[in-house]
């Protein structure tokens, strides 16, 4: 639980604030997960905290990330085999923290780590949190910009594919959520 917070405090994730007259505040609790191994063994207890984003109601425009095609994954297993590249998988670790949301969103404060001196401020949002509709989008701005300011195309038919030529190589990117293949 400590880690999360402290990954929310390194990336400037919120601020602390007095709770406006008449603001809505959503909702947050602690999500537990149990990380297994290829075997089903127990190797990390893990703790998420997230917002309670089913309460949010209607406060903003879009709710949804464009979601990776079958095509598009067919497409980059395609360009590997044929070129003969290596195929590589990573996961993005705390993808929404990484993503700014416009709209002015508070949360309730963590259950369990209450701001003894300030028990009945809110946290005014800067970046996403895992729950929000708008979480998923804002992750996949934020990282197809900065792919696309490193001269990434992206992709016609699927805004989740990106490519870059670099000389006579190729480099396929296909975006999935928090996790990413590419080749």
């Amino acid at each position: 639980m400590h880690e999360e917070l402290n990954n929310f405090t390194r990336n400037k994730v919120w601020t602390l604030e007095a709770k406006p007259k008449g603001a809505r505040v959503i909702g947050t609790k602690w999500v537990f997960r149990n990380k297994q191994d290829y075997e089903g063994n127990i190797v990390r207890n893990k703790a998420i905290f997230v917002t309670k984003g089913y309460f949010q109601g209607l406060i903003f425009g879009e709710t949804f990330a464009p979601v990776a095609r079958l095509e598009a994954f067919q497409f980059l297993l395609t360009c590997a085999t044929h070129h003969d590249m290596k195929i590589y998988q990573m996961y993005v670790k705390s993808a929404f923290l990484h993503g700014y949301i416009n709209e002015v969103v508070y949360v309730e404060q963590p259950p369990g780590f209450e701001d003894p001196n300030n028990p009945n401020h809110v946290y005014r949002l800067s970046k996403a949190l895992y729950g929000l509709k708008q979480a998923p989008r804002a992750w996949y701005e934020r990282l197809r910009d900065f792919l696309i300011d490193k001269g990434f195309k992206i992709g016609r038919v699927d805004t989740t594919l990106f490519t870059k030529k670099m000389d006579d190589d190729l480099f396929v990117c296909q975006v999935y959520v928090d996790d990413i293949i590419y080749a």
